[in-house]
């Protein structure tokens, strides 16, 4: 996974490239955001991927680097991006993590070990992946299992898509 390198960047948008779903081959809405520490640097960024018609979003893609505050979730609580999905739905049922589960899933010739995160609440679908730079992807999808397929629709994003301006 050569391309999943790390980058200097501005200011404005993450040290790391953000690996998700391009907007362009999504046929919804997509909504963005960085989670920035006291410093200015970016702790994460997130991908909402809206097929709702603004009801609420089908996925939630989350790129942590090492060391930023979402990736640490107290034991049987629900990664990050679970909670913002929850949020974004405004559904306020407690979901904690059922079990977990690593799976060697093939992304072209690499071997990618993906943990399956099964959760209280059956309707949503959560894996997760550290990358070769030690940025965790976490992929939660609303009602929608998440196949080996997603895996070969993710690519890195360009820079300019988070830049302010």
């Amino acid at each position: 996974m050569s391309f999943l390198r790390r980058r200097s960047a501005t200011p404005a948008g993450p040290d790391f490239d953000v690996l998700a779903m391009d907007p362009g081959d999504w046929p919804g809405n997509l909504g963005a955001g960085l989670l920035p520490a006291p410093d200015g640097t970016c702790q994460g960024v997130f991908l909402r991927y809206d097929l709702f018609g603004g009801r609420g979003p089908a996925m939630v893609i989350g790129n942590l680097p090492e060391g930023s505050p979402a990736r640490e979730v107290p034991e049987g609580e629900v990664p990050f991006e679970v909670a913002q999905l929850l949020l974004a739905l405004e559904n306020d049922e407690e979901v904690t993590v059922v079990s977990t589960e690593d799976v060697p899933v093939m992304q072209g010739d690499n071997l990618l070990i993906v943990c399956r995160v099964k959760l209280s609440e059956s309707r949503i679908s959560c894996v997760q992946f550290d990358r070769s730079d030690n940025v965790l992807v976490t992929i939660a999808a609303w009602d929608r299992p998440i196949t080996d397929d997603l895996y070969a629709l993710l690519k890195p994003l360009p820079a300019e898509l988070f830049q302010q301006g």
